[in-house]
C-alpha cells in the first residue's frame, strides 16, 4: 500500500544581526531551493527582527519565491519566547513540508521549542540533505518524496538516515559550510508576506540586559588552504610545526577533535561534525587518522594532501595524495621543498 499527501512549502529560517543575514541562513536558502525544485513547491524564508526589509531582496535573489516578515522593535535581537511563538503560529497556519534552521547557538535554541510547541521531529547537525521514498515496513506502505536526513551518529562511527514518519513539518539544523552557497541571481524577485507581531506578557519574561561578542582565533571557514593537525602530531609542542607549514604555504591552522579534546588547540580551529566544515581548495592533513565525523567537514575540499605512518588510515580514503611516513620527517622536508620553489 502506498500513501500521497499533499506537499507543503520548503522553509527556511534566516537568522540575522543588525541587518546582516548569516552565512548559515543563505547556504540552506540554495539548498532548500533545489529541494522545493524536486518536489516542485515554493521556497519560503521566516525573517524575524526590527528594520529588516532592507534584507528581502537578497533573498529573494538567492532562491526565496516568498518571505515572511515579522518587522517589530521587540525582535530586534533574537529572544526564544517572542521568536518561538512567531513561528509556530505560521507554522500551523501554513503547514510547510520542509524547515531548515542553522546549527548555531541561535537555531539550536529556536529549533527544539518549535519542534516540541508542534509535537514535530528534529533531526540536529545534518551533513546531507535529499528526497526519497520510504518505505514504512512496520505500516506496509511507502512514504513518497520524505527529506532524507543524514548525519554521523554514534560518535561519528557510522552515517544515519533519518526519515519522519509523522506530520509535517520535517525539521532539520545544519551546520554552517555543510552546504555550498551559490552565486545570487541578481534582480531576481519574489513575494512578501506581512506577519504582523503584538507583544504578550509572557514575551517579558526574559529581557537582554547586556549583548557582547567574543571574536574568534580561526578564520578557517574562508581560509583557501588550511593544514591540520591530529593526535598523531603528539602534543602542543607538535603544533608548532603544523603552524609552520601553514605560515609557509598561507594557510590557516585546523585540528582534529582528538588534538582539540587533548587541549593542544582551541575548539575554534576543529574541523569535523562537532567543529567547522570547509572547503579550501587544498586540505593538508597531518596525523589525522580521518574518522566519519572529521571527513564529514572536509571531504569536499578541491585537493587533500594526507600525511599518516598508518597506510590503513581512513583519511587517505579522501586523500588525493597520501604520504605514508611521521609527519615529524615529512613536515620539514615539505617546508624546506616550498622554500626552495
Amino acid at each position: 500500500m502506498s500513501s500521497k499527501r499533499k506537499i507543503g512549502n520548503v522553509w527556511i529560517f534566516i537568522e540575522q544581526d543588525e541587518g546582516r543575514i548569516a552565512d548559515v541562513s543563505l547556504e540552506l536558502v540554495c539548498k532548500g531551493r533545489d529541494l522545493a525544485r524536486r518536489l516542485k513547491v515554493k521556497t519560503e524564508a521566516v525573517l524575524l527582527g526590527s528594520e529588516v526589509g532592507g534584507l528581502v531582496q537578497s533573498l529573494h535573489e538567492y532562491g526565496c519565491d516568498n518571505v515572511f516578515v515579522a518587522d517589530h522593535r521587540r525582535l530586534r535581537y533574537f529572544s526564544a519566547l517572542p521568536y518561538t511563538r512567531v513561528i509556530v503560529d505560521l507554522v500551523r497556519q501554513h503547514r510547510p513540508n520542509i524547515f531548515l534552521f542553522g546549527a548555531t547557538p541561535t537555531g539550536r535554541s529556536l529549533a527544539p521549542r518549535v519542534a516540541s510547541k508542534l509535537l514535530a521531529g528534529l533531526t540536529a547537525d545534518c551533513t546531507e540533505l535529499r528526497i526519497d521514498d520510504f518505505e514504512d515496513k512496520s505500516r506496509k506502505q511507502t512514504l513518497h518524496d520524505k527529506l532524507m536526513q543524514i548525519r554521523p551518529a554514534f560518535g561519528g562511527n557510522i552515517i544515519a538516515t533519518i526519515v519522519n514518519t509523522w506530520e509535517d513539518p520535517q525539521m532539520v539544523t545544519v551546520r554552517e559550510g555543510v552546504m555550498p552557497l551559490r552565486d545570487p541571481e541578481k534582480g531576481r524577485g519574489g513575494a512578501v508576506t506581512e506577519v504582523k507581531f503584538s507583544e504578550q506578557p509572557e514575551d517579558l519574561a526574559v529581557k537582554i540586559i547586556e549583548r557582547s561578542r567574543e571574536v574568534k582565533s580561526s578564520s578557517l571557514k574562508n581560509a583557501q588552504i588550511i593544514v591540520s593537525g591530529g593526535y598523531g602530531v603528539g602534543g602542543a609542542a607538535g603544533f608548532k610545526l603544523i603552524e609552520r607549514l601553514a605560515e609557509v604555504v598561507g594557510g590557516a591552522v585546523g585540528a582534529s577533535r582528538a588534538a582539540v579534546d587533548a587541549g593542544w588547540v582551541d575548539h575554534d580551529h576543529q574541523v569535523g561534525q562537532t567543529g567547522i566544515t570547509v572547503r579550501p581548495r587544498l586540505y593538508i592533513a597531518c596525523g589525522i587518522s580521518g574518522s566519519v565525523q572529521h571527513r564529514a567537514g572536509m571531504a569536499e575540499s578541491g585537493k587533500v594532501i594526507a600525511i599518516n605512518d598508518d597506510p590503513e588510515a581512513p583519511i587517505f580514503s579522501v586523500a588525493d595524495y597520501g604520504i605514508v611516513g611521521n609527519l615529524h620527517e615529512v613536515v620539514p622536508k615539505l617546508i624546506k621543498a616550498y622554500k626552495e620553489k
